[in-house]
């Protein structure tokens, strides 16, 4: 049985309530689940940055991952710029990486980066919608890593599914790590490491899934309450007498060089 005695019309208020800004995601905790990878993102991050002179953070969300690993790296870089595209979490990052000295500048995601050539040693990105290979690679200088976690193929696709039905094998293989090796090396780039694992994922509310889509907005896009609330009301009700939707995430982790040094 689900763990929530609340009605099914409170969860979904309250899925629907919940702030969506930033990449926090602390509310989760009891109402959902997802196993880590192994090779722990925002800690070997932290051991990247004290090695780094000038750092780009892309798509940086709210600015918690690049403050968690400032905060846990032995120093910083003298300098580190992040970008963000969607103006809430533009300000949530600013405010929040203040304290470190990062600078947050506001730069839509599909957009040429507004930096020059070279500019940076160092380029990450945690979950990036895309990665934008030719100007990643345009602006590492000579010798300069990208380190990155990304979203891999078909990621929670049983719950994207579920809403959207069976999806198209050109759909389902986006995002595949073979194919971004490709990209990454017609820009320019020496592939260093590239590791993938999928990760169980549980729903244990309808809450959390109500949350999540409103949170992660590509997996069922344009996803409303209203557009599926009989889908809603009818994984309510699995969830409530089957236990936990069960989902599994994808993920890679992606080390890239530019040549030169």
């Amino acid at each position: 049985m689900g763990q929530d005695s609340r009605s099914f019309e409170e969860l979904v208020a309250e899925g629907a309530a919940v702030p969506t800004e930033g990449w926090d995601f602390s509310w989760f905790e009891g109402r959902a689940t997802e196993a880590r990878p192994s090779w722990r993102y925002a800690v070997s991050l932290a051991d990247r940055l004290a090695g780094a002179t000038a750092a780009l953070d892309l798509q940086t969300g709210g600015g918690e991952v690049l403050d968690f690993a400032l905060g846990r790296a032995p120093k910083a870089p003298p300098l580190t710029v992040a970008t963000e595209g969607w103006p809430p979490n533009v300000a949530k990052a600013t405010a929040l990486l203040a304290a470190r000295g990062v600078a947050v500048v506001a730069s839509p995601e599909d957009a040429p980066f507004p930096f020059a050539d070279g500019a940076f040693d160092l380029v990450t990105s945690r979950h990036p919608v895309r990665a934008h290979w030719p100007e990643i690679s345009r602006v590492l200088g000579p010798g300069g890593t990208y380190f990155a976690q990304h979203v891999g193929p078909h990621s929670v696709f049983e719950l994207v599914e579920y809403f959207l039905g069976a999806q198209p094998d050109e759909v389902r293989g986006g995002r595949h790590p073979d194919r971004e090796r490709a990209d990454a090396e017609a820009a320019g780039l020496e592939i260093v490491d590239l590791r993938a694992e999928e990760l169980r994922m549980e729903f244990h509310d309808i809450a959390a899934v109500v949350h999540f889509l409103r949170k992660v907005v590509w997996m069922v896009p344009g996803f409303t309450v209203e557009a599926y609330r009989p889908h809603l009301r009818a994984l309510h009700e699995r969830i409530e007498s089957e236990g936990p939707f069960v989902a599994h995430s994808t993920r890679h982790l992606f080390e890239a060089r530019k040549p030169g040094v």
